[in-house]
């Protein structure tokens, strides 16, 4: 096989979402599963849109994912590259100039679907003479240039969808370089794989018509056509095209809402393959068991639903040492076994911290039994075993049992109805507290 290459080429004209995310984490897998090198290529050529804020936060988002890159590349460092290829196209004979206006072209389509013809391209700019060509551009205009396309058949075999065909007649030529001289992104993308050696383009399988015509440009450009796999599209849990509000859902505002990045990537990893969805702590787990192979053609469902169970699985098996630095200031690891089970959020546990290391304001159900359990006491230090004998205790002075018993309890101590385990929460509130909670002061 030959060496690796792969890339993630986002434009920097907004936030990274899901969508972008997955492409990024596949294609990071496959380097890292087989060894190979993974590159991030920011396709930065609109200017316009372009800006280095969202350049910054494209890396800032890739950092959260852990995923790292080997090699780096702006293509509006490469404006010359493509202007050589441009030049090597128009020398070939294959890259045209075409002189219609976009409302011309989008007439033509009109006719053409009116007489429920395909609305492909109809090279009418090939028959254009050298003195056609000067009287329009006397007129003002100026060409855009078509690629043109060799009709018969393109085929390929994709990872994922298996063997491919194209029939190229069914397919305009494409535009690769604007009338103003601005290169198009298919140009740019294919003079960047191949310059900078990619071997595999791992990308949604919108693309997947798109491809025919690149490999026919990788080819007389004279470039090594890379090995390729598209992947699904993201659908809603309904089977719909993804949601407005979830596919424009960026990093950013997960991060903002606490979810996990290894919740995230455990998520999108596994998703439209034949491989179960877990909720894995490490990025090596997730490489171990990658392969491309096994991921479907059938769209993929994104269930929000399903990344929140999934971040609670994750924080629920974390360590201590994985989210000290991200706990309140104090909290212990007791604290944090204690409480990992029941959150879904790590912001959470600082309202659990609040509830064993502050003053909280009493809730009174039954007097009775909380007379009963300030008797009950003993002295410090407590252990687990503390929470049973207490509660023994109550139950033989008072005769309460079940929820009459542990609801007034959990209330009084925590101001909370349910949450984690007494017996391991006890200990953390303290004596001194635990008193004061359960006499009212």
């Amino acid at each position: 096989m030959t060496d690796i290459s792969v890339r993630f080429a986002p434009s920097p004209t907004g936030r990274l979402h899901v969508g972008n995310a997955r492409g990024a984490l596949l294609n990071w897998l496959f380097a890292r599963k087989n060894g190979g090198s993974f590159l991030l290529r920011l396709d930065d050529t609109d200017t316009a849109r372009s800006n280095e804020e969202f350049a910054r936060g494209i890396e800032a988002d890739l950092r959260w994912l852990g995923l790292d890159w080997d090699r780096f590349a702006r293509q509006s460092d490469r404006f010359p590259l493509y202007a050589e290829a441009t030049e090597k196209l128009k020398a070939s004979g294959r890259l045209y100039p075409c002189y219609e206006t976009s409302e011309e072209l989008q007439l033509r389509r009109k006719i053409q679907l009116s007489q429920k013809k395909p609305p492909v391209y109809d090279r009418a700019a090939l028959k254009l003479t050298a003195e056609d060509r000067v009287k329009l551009e006397g007129e003002g205009r100026q060409p855009h240039w078509r690629f043109r396309l060799n009709h018969g058949t393109t085929a390929w075999d994709d990872i994922i969808h298996g063997h491919v065909e194209i029939d190229m007649a069914s397919l305009s030529d494409p535009v690769l370089v604007r009338s103003d001289g601005y290169p198009l992104y298919t140009l740019s993308s294919v003079v960047d794989d191949g310059d900078l050696k990619i071997s595999h383009v791992i990308r949604g399988e919108d693309h997947l018509t798109n491809t025919a015509a690149q490999i026919q440009l990788f080819e007389a450009l004279g470039y090594a056509v890379p090995t390729f796999g598209h992947f699904s599209l993201l659908l809603d849990a309904d089977g719909g095209g993804l949601s407005k509000r979830l596919g424009s859902l960026s990093l950013s505002d997960l991060r903002e809402q606490g979810v996990e990045p290894m919740a995230l990537n455990s998520l999108l990893a596994r998703l439209g393959s034949a491989d179960p969805v877990e909720a894995l702590t490490e990025l090596q787990t997730l490489i171990a068991g990658f392969d491309l192979a096994r991921f479907s053609r059938a769209a993929a469902r994104l269930d929000p639903h399903d990344l929140d169970l999934l971040n609670a699985k994750l924080l629920h098996a974390t360590d201590f040492a994985a989210v000290r630095e991200r706990l309140p200031h104090g909290a212990t690891e007791a604290f944090w076994l204690a409480i990992r089970g029941n959150i879904g959020r790590l912001s959470e546990a600082a309202d659990w911290w609040a509830v064993v290391s502050t003053d909280l304001a009493p809730v009174i159900e039954d007097p009775a039994v909380l007379a009963a359990a300030v008797e009950a006491l003993p002295p410090e230090p407590w252990d687990a075993t503390t929470w049973k004998a207490v509660t023994q205790a109550v139950t033989a002075k008072t005769g309460a049992k079940g929820k009459a018993l542990f609801h007034p309890l959990r209330l009084a101590l925590t101001g909370r109805d349910k949450g984690p385990e007494m017996a391991a929460l006890l200990p953390l509130i303290g004596r001194d507290r635990a008193v004061k909670r359960l006499t009212g002061k």
